[in-house]
């Protein structure tokens, strides 16, 4: 098992690559990327939909049901929907973001692609963010798509994290780092 794939290792990346692998042939692979994007969305704004995911006490039989009916409001491609049904029944429905995530980094890894988590102090704009996609491009070799999220607590600077690779430049680990090495001295 050392040698196995980190992304497909596990329950999770298993039912992703299922998925993956009959999105590419059915050449729909966008498709369920924006479907996947879409769920997602959903997810994270109804508390009654992660009760529902989460919770043992629903029925295999009821979430497979709620989810078809959520899927068909949501205008979700028929592959999708087969495939959350599919979770639903098999009660791996919990482990749905998991599935997500591992799912679009199959599908970054087939388009060459690296994603780079950022945070800020300040919400970046633009221009900001398509020069640091620039030297991440430069610095990494591959397209690199850039998530952010703005983080007060930072002071300025950014955190950028790519792959197992992190690079902190922000003023508050800049000051901790200051607090340490005077502690230190005196």
């Amino acid at each position: 098992m050392a040698g196995e794939d980190p992304i497909i290792a596990g329950m999770a990346g298993r039912y992703a690559l299922a998925l993956f692998e009959l999105a590419l042939e059915a050449k729909k692979l966008n498709n369920v990327e924006a479907d996947l994007t879409s769920f997602t969305k959903l997810l994270e704004g109804s508390t009654d939909l992660k009760r529902l995911v989460r919770s043992p006490v629903f029925s295999a039989e009821e979430q497979s049901r709620a989810i078809a009916a959520l899927a068909k409001d949501a205008k979700l491609s028929p592959l999708t929907i087969n495939f959350l049904q599919l979770i639903a029944r098999n009660r791996r429905l919990f482990a749905i973001a998991d599935m997500i995530r591992a799912f679009n980094a199959l599908v970054e890894r087939h388009r060459g692609e690296v994603t780079a988590e950022v945070a800020s102090a300040k919400k970046l704009t633009a221009e900001q963010t398509k020069s640091l996609q620039t030297a991440l491009k430069s610095a990494v070799g591959q397209d690199v798509q850039i998530t952010s999220h703005v983080d007060p607590a930072l002071l300025g600077g950014l955190v950028v994290k790519v792959g197992s690779r992190m690079i902190d430049t922000s003023l508050k680990t800049k000051l901790d780092n200051l607090q340490y090495a005077m502690k230190e001295v005196g």
